[in-house]
């Protein structure tokens, strides 16, 4: 705890340093602005011609290109959008379902977010788990969960690249990338503040200032602060549990320090986070037996759970862009990145305090669960990458990668009932000493054999070793015998090939062909009597054709496509049931086809409409594979063959069939500012919470609404705005062992903002 507390100091003295440059720095610009032109000398400037929908620029190949030209499906939110998705003191799952074909959820709340794009994804809530869509912030691919939690702000764009990434980012990235790029240093001074206030005074501030330095260095430092009080009150009379739950303090700070000589080009970038709060509340017989309603009695705002609550983190990580220009041949780069954290999380997970048989109906359970975990993993990575300058109709680029992850973390089981002194309740802690280390070495051609056709293509190796140790004590290791070591290694080749036609200057049909890989992987939880489980690794072909384009005058743009997949030994992680077992499997498997629409329309200058949406189709196929169902009183679909559920035929987990979002924003002058209103929905079917299917753990379709008002006067934004205007409350995911018990989405949200930039 005494590294947490100093890696706390650091980021309160990176955020606190942020905000006093922005101050300073405002304070200095405004004392050297030139005085104001004579009042005779001064007539208004003439408006600017409406020139329509802005190009978008995409960095999905590892080049700067124009969207339409890239021949993968990929969505970039940017500018007020992504602001106006990003308010509210929300974290990156305000993603999910923003983009075709994206999920986010979590079980942890804010620090172990979980990605599926095209319904491919991991519901397994180890540390350890690999995820086959991978995080890549400022060009470095974050591998654990933990890490791939830290906050997106004072952005430049995120952009969601669908399917395969295998050759230009790497292995687990089978069904895509989540890219986040921060705002870089610029030779141009300016930057902004924002704050807001809303419901369980939540508070969302956000400050950032960046210019010249001198002698080629350039600097931009921003940071935030996020906070939401306990809204959820614990009614639970018996046990340790915190009264109040579900609030949180999370701040983060970044500094970035540029420098440009000639041809070269360097870029450091040094960031940190802090986390205070409450971990993820479950709610015990959250449904109703035989249905996934929500049972009588239910309050959002109300739970009763008895057992240990805490969660904090502390992160802070660093890394450094180099690149230099050979004149006449291209650009050489190289990008090495280090990230670390240090993780704590307890939770009631069976969610209740009261114990009975059956466990049904609101806050009853089988038997007390009290767990948690510390979690420490470290990342290095290291890039050097060549991109040729345009050489005719050829342009090239490729290079290597090396990647070492040491994941270090303890699991704790509590004992029951409770004593208040946490290291005496201790009844297990089990002790993970893992090693994660690939390389990789890739290339890439492009080739425009006529004006109007783009032939593109690459390859990538990737070798993956994985080393488990685990050790410990617990009294539920039913014949293990620790310490218990499990290794994996295993390789392979990666490629693409697509082609890129132009209709017209405006439109073009593109066709891309796939592969993707995620490495072998190790399931090494021992308690309950659960072994350690290795899986092969998991390789995905996919094939997807589209036609992107504009009209001339460029009031409507467009993207639609359509995709098959198939993924082979895909790896799964059977959890849960009435064992409370976990085992990594490989399903033969794991089908998924689909058509994914973007379209943005001016009809009028006031006016901006965004629409987007995606119909998806998964199926696991392999009729020897079982899973254990539920160990609670729920009612399973599918067909139970010596105690396992038979999942041959079943969607993904969290792979919901229809995703859409829209969103409308229409502006007009109003004395010398604008007044504007800002609405988006996004919308996401049924989906399925487990491998198995029960009328219970099957997800309610969900709406999510949006709102902002706001006046724009000069470089002074003032708002009102609302998230999840509805109040519409789901359930998103659930847990399986021991009773009906869930887990529910952000409750709604209003309040005020105002906005400064200089």
């Amino acid at each position: 705890m005494r590294s947490i507390g100093s890696r706390a100091a650091l980021l309160h003295l990176l955020v606190g340093t942020s905000v006093a440059t922005l101050a300073l720095t405002s304070t200095a610009a405004r004392a050297e602005d030139a005085p104001a032109a004579p009042a005779e000398a001064t007539q208004a400037a003439p408006a600017p011609a409406d020139t329509g929908l802005q190009d978008i620029t995409v960095t999905a190949t590892r080049r700067s290109e124009l969207s339409k030209d890239v021949p993968l499906a990929v969505t970039t939110i940017g500018g007020e959008k992504l602001d106006v998705l990003n308010s509210s003191g929300l974290d990156i799952r305000f993603l999910s379902s923003r983009t075709p074909s994206l999920q986010i959820e979590s079980s942890f709340g804010r620090t172990f977010p979980r990605f599926y794009i095209r319904g491919l994804g991991n519901t397994d809530f180890d540390i350890n788990a690999a995820q086959p869509v991978s995080v890549v912030y400022d060009d470095v691919a974050l591998e654990n969960s933990l890490l791939k939690s830290f906050p997106v702000f004072d952005l430049q764009n995120v952009e969601v690249l669908r399917g395969p990434q295998g050759t230009l980012f790497g292995r687990n990235t089978p069904a895509g990338v989540i890219k986040i790029d921060s705002a870089k240093p610029s030779d141009t001074f300016g930057g902004y503040g924002s704050v807001s206030w809303a419901t369980y005074n939540t508070v969302n501030a956000e400050a950032a200032v960046g210019g010249p330095i001198g002698g080629g260095f350039t600097f931009r430092a921003s940071g935030l602060l996020q906070h939401r009080d306990n809204w959820v009150t614990n009614t639970s009379t018996t046990g340790v549990a915190n009264k109040k739950l579900e609030g949180y303090t999370d701040y983060a700070g970044r500094l970035q320090i540029g420098y440009t000589s000639g041809d070269f080009d360097a870029l450091l970038n040094v960031h940190g986070r802090g986390l205070e709060g409450t971990p993820r509340v479950f709610r015990a017989g959250l449904f109703q037996q035989g249905s996934n309603n929500f049972s009588p009695g239910f309050d959002p705002k109300k739970v009763a759970i008895d057992g240990y609550t805490s969660q904090s983190l502390s992160q802070w990580g660093a890394d450094l862009k180099l690149s230099y220009h050979i004149a006449g041949a291209g650009t050489l780069y190289s990008i090495t990145g280090y990230e670390k954290a240090a993780v704590e999380s307890t939770g009631d997970i069976d969610g209740g305090n009261r114990y009975v048989f059956p466990a049904l109906g609101l806050n009853n359970a089988l038997f007390p669960s009290n767990t948690g975990g510390r979690s420490r993993p470290t990342e290095f990575s290291q890039e050097i990458r060549f991109q040729s300058d345009e050489f005719g109709a050829f342009r090239v680029q490729g290079g290597g990668y090396y990647f070492l992850q040491k994941l270090h973390y303890d699991e704790f089981d509590y004992k029951f009932p409770a004593t208040g002194n946490r290291a005496a309740d201790l009844d297990a802690d089990i002790n993970h000493a893992d090693t994660n280390e690939n390389y990789g070495i890739y290339a890439s051609v492009e080739y425009k054999p006529v004006k109007d056709l783009t032939l593109r293509a690459g390859g990538r190796y990737s070798h993956d070793r994985r080393d488990d140790l685990v050790s410990g004590f617990s009294p539920f290791l039913f014949g293990n015998a620790l310490p218990i070591r499990t290794k994996a290694s295993d390789g392979y080749a990666t490629w693409d090939v697509s082609a890129t036609y132009a209709v017209s200057p405006l439109v073009n049909l593109y066709a891309r062909a796939a592969t993707g890989y995620q490495g072998p992987a190790i399931q090494d939880r021992v308690t309950f009597g659960s072994k350690p489980t290795a899986a092969r690794k998991q390789t995905t072909i996919s094939a997807e054709g589209g036609i992107k384009g504009s009209n001339a005058d460029k009031t409507l743009r467009f993207a639609i496509d359509g995709y098959y997949y198939d993924t082979k030994d895909l790896q799964i992680t059977a959890v849960g049931g009435a064992s409370n077992s976990a085992r990594l499997l490989n399903a033969a498997h794991a089908v998924g086809y689909g058509i994914e629409i973007e379209a943005e329309a001016r009809p009028v200058p006031p006016l901006t409409l965004t629409a987007s949406g995606s119909w998806n189709h998964t199926e696991i196929r392999d009729p020897n594979i079982g899973v254990s169902p539920c160990g609670a009183a729920c009612t399973v679909t599918n067909p139970v063959v010596g105690g396992l559920a038979v999942i041959n035929g079943n969607p993904l987990p969290q792979a919901p069939e229809f995703v859409g979002n829209v969103t409308a924003r229409y502006g007009v002058p109003v004395g010398n500012g604008e007044a504007y209103i800002f609405t988006d929905w996004a919308y996401r079917s049924e989906i399925n919470y487990f491998l198995y299917a029960a009328k219970e753990f099957r997800g309610r379709s969900e709406l999510q609404g949006g709102l902002k008002i706001g006046y724009t006067i000069g470089k002074v934004d003032v708002a009102a705005f609302a998230r999840n205007i509805t109040n519409q409350i789901r359930s998103i995911s659930a847990i399986d062992f021991n009773n009906l018990t869930g887990m529910i989405n952000e409750p709604r949200i209003i309040g005020g903002e105002i906005k400064v930039k200089f």
